[in-house]
């Protein structure tokens, strides 16, 4: 006995009533998303602090004014220890080799 089976697109699930309250709301929202009127978010306030100080920290940043953050203090140990390494990778070739040494492997060829 054999069965032929029909390709047929079948949907699945609960039907859907487009004349719903829900699928009404989706359809506008939809239709504003394609038209670019949908508005996401808090709205922002161009006159507040925040934005005024943004725009400096954004010109800063190209003038090269300014870092974020805690100021670095080049006397410190660590900024001390970071200036010796890449004055010494800077002898090297810009590589500084990490770890123990290798261990020097001495061969004898006169006892042959």
């Amino acid at each position: 006995m054999t069965k032929v089976v029909k390709n047929s697109e079948v949907k699945l699930g609960r039907k859907v009533n487009p004349n719903s309250a829900r699928q009404i709301r989706l359809a506008e929202l939809e239709a504003k998303r394609s038209n670019g009127e949908l508005k996401r978010g808090r709205p922002v306030d161009t006159n507040s602090e925040r934005q005024l100080r943004l725009k400096i920290q954004a010109i800063n940043k190209q003038l090269g004014i300014g870092g974020q953050g805690r100021p670095i203090n080049p006397n410190s140990a660590r900024q001390i220890r970071l200036n010796e390494l890449a004055a010494k990778a800077e002898l090297n070739g810009g590589v500084v080799k990490r770890g123990r040494p290798a261990k020097v492997v001495v061969t004898d060829e006169v006892a042959a």
